[in-house]
Formats: C-alpha cells, sequence, structure tokens
C-alpha cells in the first residue's frame, strides 16, 4: 500500500517527541567524560557504538532508513542529499589528481555514485555525470590541475550546488524549501565576502564563487570585496534582507557569532514552517533538520568534554535546536 503524508506526518510527530531539549543539552553539559555521555545517548535510543562518533554516525544511518520507511517519495529530499555529492565529488577529484584514499571521507547519501564520479575524473568524461553538475566539474578539474588552487577549484562546484538548490527549492512549489534555501544561499554568498575581503583575492574567484539569489547583488558586492573589508561591511550593514544588518553586528563582534546566527536562524525557519505544518513534506523536513542539529550538538559537547572545555564556553558554540 502507498503511504500518505497523513502516516507520514503522525509519524514524525511522535518521534520528535524523541529528540533532545534544553533539559537534556544540559545534562549532557554537566558530563566529566565521553564514557558519561555514551550511556546518556544510549539511554535515550542512540544505537550501541564505542565512541560518540560512531554512536552519531550510526544515528544518521537510522534516521535516514527512519525516513526512507516513511517518505511517500524521496525525491523531495534531493536538496539535502546534492551538499554530500558535491562532499563527495571535491573528496574524489583530490583523492585522484594527488593520488591520495578518499574512500573513508565519503558521506551517505547521495544521488551520484561515488564510482561514476571517479571513473568520470579519471577519464575526464563529466557528461557521464548530472547536467547540472557536469560542466561545473570539468572547470574544477580544469583549475585544479592547472592552478594547484583547491579553493578556486572547489567555488566552482560549490557554486554549481546553490544554483541547483535555488533552482530545485523554486521547482518544489515548496515555500519552506525555497525561503529555506535562499536564505541558506544567501549567506553562503556573505561569508564568501566576508573571507575574501580579508585575503588576496581576485574578480575570477568571485566571479566563480558567488551565486546570484534573491536579494543579493552579486555584482556590488564585488565591487564592495574589492574596495577591502571596511567597505564591503559598511555595505553589508545597510542590506535589510534576511536580517543581513543584525549577522553583520554580530560578525563585527565576534566572527563565530555570525555563524551561529546564521545556523539559529535557518533552525527558525524549520520551526515556524515545518513544525506547524500539517500537510505535505515540511514535517519530515523539519525533523531531518531538527536530527541534523541535535547530532551537530551533541559532537560539540562531546569535543568540548574531551578536551576539558568548561561548559560555559561549550555553551557559547551551541545552536538552536528542534526539540
Amino acid at each position: 500500500m502507498a503511504l500518505s503524508y497523513e502516516f507520514s506526518i503522525g509519524s514524525v510527530r511522535a518521534r520528535e517527541k524523541m529528540l533532545l531539549g534544553k533539559a537534556e543539552i544540559e545534562q549532557l553539559l554537566s558530563m566529566k567524560n565521553e564514557s558519561e555521555i555514551i550511556t546518556f545517548l544510549k539511554d535515550k535510543g542512540y544505537p550501541d557504538g564505542e565512541t560518540v562518533t560512531e554512536i552519531l554516525d550510526l544515528a544518521k544511518i537510522r534516521m535516514w532508513d527512519y525516513i526512507r520507511s516513511v517518505a511517500p517519495e524521496m525525491s523531495v529530499f534531493e536538496p539535502f542529499y546534492l551538499q554530500n555529492d558535491i562532499h563527495n565529488f571535491k573528496t574524489i577529484l583530490k583523492g585522484v589528481m594527488f593520488k591520495k584514499d578518499f574512500n573513508s571521507f565519503l558521506i551517505r547519501p547521495y544521488t551520484i555514485e561515488p564510482e561514476i564520479m571517479k571513473t568520470a575524473i579519471e577519464n575526464r568524461k563529466f557528461e557521464k555525470l548530472p547536467e547540472w553538475i557536469a560542466e561545473p566539474a570539468d572547470k574544477a578539474y580544469e583549475l585544479l590541475a592547472h592552478t594547484k588552487d583547491a579553493r578556486l577549484s572547489d567555488a566552482a562546484v560549490d557554486r554549481a550546488l546553490m544554483e541547483r538548490l535555488i533552482r530545485l527549492s523554486k521547482s518544489s512549489k515548496s515555500a519552506f524549501l525555497e525561503k529555506y534555501f535562499n536564505t541558506f544561499t544567501f549567506f553562503a554568498n556573505i561569508k564568501i565576502a566576508l573571507r575574501a575581503s580579508r585575503a588576496k583575492t581576485t574578480m575570477e574567484y568571485l566571479d566563480i564563487a558567488l551565486c546570484e539569489c534573491d536579494g543579493f547583488d552579486k555584482d556590488k558586492t564585488k565591487k564592495m570585496i574589492m574596495s577591502g573589508a571596511e567597505r564591503l561591511i559598511k555595505y553589508l550593514e545597510n542590506i535589510s534582507n534576511y536580517d543581513c544588518k543584525t549577522a553583520i553586528s554580530l560578525y563585527k563582534e565576534r566572527p563565530s557569532e555570525f555563524e551561529r546566527f546564521v545556523d539559529n536562524k535557518l533552525m527558525k525557519i524549520s520551526k515556524d514552517m515545518c513544525r506547524l505544518s500539517n500537510e505535505g513534506p515540511e514535517p519530515m523536513f523539519g525533523y531531518f533538520i531538527g536530527c541534523e542539529y541535535e547530532r551537530r550538538t551533541v559532537n560539540i559537547i562531546s569535543n568540548g568534554v574531551r578536551t576539558n572545555t568548561p561548559p560555559e564556553k561549550i555553551r557559547e558554540r551551541l545552536r538552536e535546536t528542534y526539540g
């Protein structure tokens, strides 16, 4: 019998109650070692594992298995898969070009088989790849081969990803996906701009790296970047879209607070548009994002505990959670 969104939403709502809330996050922050964290996670229903990293990896696999079991159609999750495809392509490209092992760095799920990517790179036959990535992949290959500049090479496929996310979100007719990925792409551009303004950069890099999206003036931003960090920041402070002014104010205080603001903004969009939705795939999107943020939170806390970082310092790095 075909699955329905009514069924998947009911299932996801029950699962949401299992996500960690603020009280449980505080419990994690009070723990003294990795062993205590492992015991806590197992008590909360996480898979068995010898380390926190192993447990989180197994939890991710289990999450995708669950989503596949309840989703009426998996194609709606393609925007979230694609980020894994790009990570894998960049990893395989460097591995092949510099003759280094890459298999342990590949991540799942993906839409393009890694072996197909490897063959395309080894033979430089990128027409074997999906149309949206074929030309940028060839560009990335050429840039890495001729310049050995991994940043420039990565930028070619990173922009292809952002453009694909924008196109998919617009064609999905999902107000959530469109808002989420426009926000994601806007701030990806801002991060590129801020980094580029602090380092020696070229117009070629900016042309390759920056992506058009709603509310972002690519040409004006490029001019500001080339004028220096101070002028760029003044320009960005006057952009009202996406709460950019607030984000830049936080960046001036501490760049890590800017990163935290962006992640929290994406979480707020997810909570506002997915937790309150009672139809379509949005509740599943929200649950997926909630699981991703939860694993990130546990990982940050675990790393902090392992390095004897004071709880208040770890807390400064944490993002909002879905639970």
